[in-house]
């Protein structure tokens, strides 16, 4: 139960015919709760799995809730969250207050979940400067989310990696298997693919296979310590104008 004045937050999830994807949603969702017990957690799919999100909103709406902040579980500002979570958004019971949060990239928070994931995978920190890494992304036909893909490989290359590539599992190239081509060539002494995906399923699959050249594999970034932090980070963003509306209304 969320303290007095707090919103619910709805995690808006995208949904996979793949039981994997939901099972790491709802264990995100549970770290999440764990770091703030004040705060109501819900969980809604736009497809494939339930809850869907109306039928999440339409409960609370039930219940007598009036706030929700609605953060799309996305990286990146793709069709998603331009198109499909405001239009569904948009259909909630009129009596809801409902404001949409940001996505969760980019953030220097899962940067370091990434380094998380490659470090269980068997790297060191002493091993960065001789590492090339692919960030291996799921890919997307909007020119916003591939930019920020390649914004985000070149910020992490300065962090001490020998190089750092994006790559894209659909919809853009080049894919995991030319990046890691291109690393090789490049003379790095190992090549890492990271996968910058929240969850398994398809097109993370596709990442592994394309990973097939590689020394390392790391793990998506699922439920890790520093994306709970994230998403907790984007709900208090834009939970405040909903905060100082019921302070000047009272």
């Amino acid at each position: 139960m969320s303290a007095p004045g707090r919103p619910v937050l709805l995690v808006v999830a995208h949904g996979s015919r793949d039981p994997r994807h939901a099972a790491t949603v709802h264990a995100l969702v549970r770290r999440v709760r764990a770091l703030r017990p004040d705060v109501r957690v819900e969980t809604g799919f736009l497809d494939f799995n339930v809850p869907s999100v109306p039928g999440v909103l339409e409960s609370l709406e039930t219940e007598g809730v009036r706030d929700v902040v609605a953060l799309p579980l996305l990286l990146t500002r793709a069709f998603h969250a331009k198109a499909d979570i405001p239009a569904v958004l948009a259909a909630a019971p009129p009596r809801l207050r409902i404001r949409q949060a940001e996505v969760l990239g980019p953030s220097p928070l899962l940067l370091s979940a990434l380094e998380r994931r490659l470090f269980e995978a068997g790297l060191t920190p002493a091993d960065k400067s001789s590492t090339g890494v692919v960030l291996a992304s799921a890919g997307s036909s909007d020119p916003e989310a591939i930019a920020v893909i390649a914004e985000i490989a070149r910020e992490w290359r300065h962090t001490g990696w020998c190089a750092v590539r994006p790559a894209f599992a659909s919809a853009s190239l080049p894919r995991t298997e030319d990046a890691v081509r291109q690393l090789r060539e490049l003379g790095c002494a190992r090549v890492a693919v990271a996968p910058y995906v929240l969850a398994p399923g398809f097109l993370p699959d596709r990442i592994a296979r394309g990973a097939a050249g590689a020394d390392v594999l790391a793990d998506v970034l699922g439920p890790a310590p520093e994306v709970a932090r994230v998403l907790l980070e984007r709900y208090d963003a834009a939970r405040v104008p909903v905060a100082l509306a019921l302070a000047v209304g009272a």
